[in-house]
């Protein structure tokens, strides 16, 4: 598993987000909402958990990465309620969005050196 790329997939999702708020688009909000279902997240449940999954490090990462979902989901439930400036607000700098999206980047990274990945 790249690391690096899986914190970049999850970045992007800001702007996934901003393109379906723009074209005003339904999103799978269930789906997003889960953190098994993305590449991460079959890693982190699979591969992942049997190598690693006794280290503190993984343990942080998978919190982290079922956090952002969490908040993931809930950003696009309000996109498919049409509460589109709601939406964007929540995308914003200091949310609930924003400190678990840059938390699982940091813990991922740190799983990364942990076990040289």
């Amino acid at each position: 598993m790249n690391l690096e790329e899986a914190v970049q997939r999850h970045a992007e999702w800001k702007l996934k987000f901003r393109a379906a708020i723009a074209k005003k688009e339904q999103m799978d909000a269930a789906t997003i909402g889960k953190d098994n279902c993305c590449v991460v997240g079959v890693w982190l449940y699979g591969d992942g958990k049997a190598r690693w999954g006794s280290r503190p490090e993984f343990q942080r990462a998978m919190d982290k990465h079922t956090a952002f979902h969490s908040e993931a989901g809930k950003v696009a439930s309000l996109i498919n309620a049409g509460k589109y400036a709601v939406a964007e607000a929540a995308l914003g700098s200091g949310t609930s969005y924003a400190s678990a999206s840059g938390a699982v980047g940091v813990a991922l990274i740190a799983l990364k050196k942990a076990v040289a990945l």
